[in-house]
């Protein structure tokens, strides 16, 4: 990028369900997993990462490479900030008795 971009990095909503079909039909590539983190470029959709997976489309017509490796970048910092889920043994407690007087 040799000149300063207008770039956000945002979080998809159910609203932006159109914008990826088209970005992935553009990039003949399947919509990537969701939760997703766009890329915009001066308020229109060049990339879109999968918070799951890592995966990536991008506008094949922008010089979108750029930006797609800056919401990848943004993408793996988000991931390491989740905690981990770790498996809790769970104890079996037996029901109170109580014992009448």
């Amino acid at each position: 990028m040799s000149a300063a971009l207008d770039l956000t990095l945002r979080p998809a909503t159910p609203d932006d369900d159109t914008d990826v079909a088209r970005l992935a039909i553009l990039d003949s590539a399947r919509p990537p997993s969701r939760p997703l983190l766009l890329a915009e470029v001066a308020g229109e959709l060049w990339a879109a990462v999968s918070l799951t997976d890592l995966s990536v489309i991008a506008d094949p017509f922008r010089p979108s490479a750029e930006v797609a490796a800056i919401a990848v970048h943004r993408a793996r910092q988000l991931r390491a900030a989740q905690p981990t889920r770790t498996v809790r043994r769970t104890r079996m407690w037996r029901p109170l008795r109580t014992t009448s007087a």
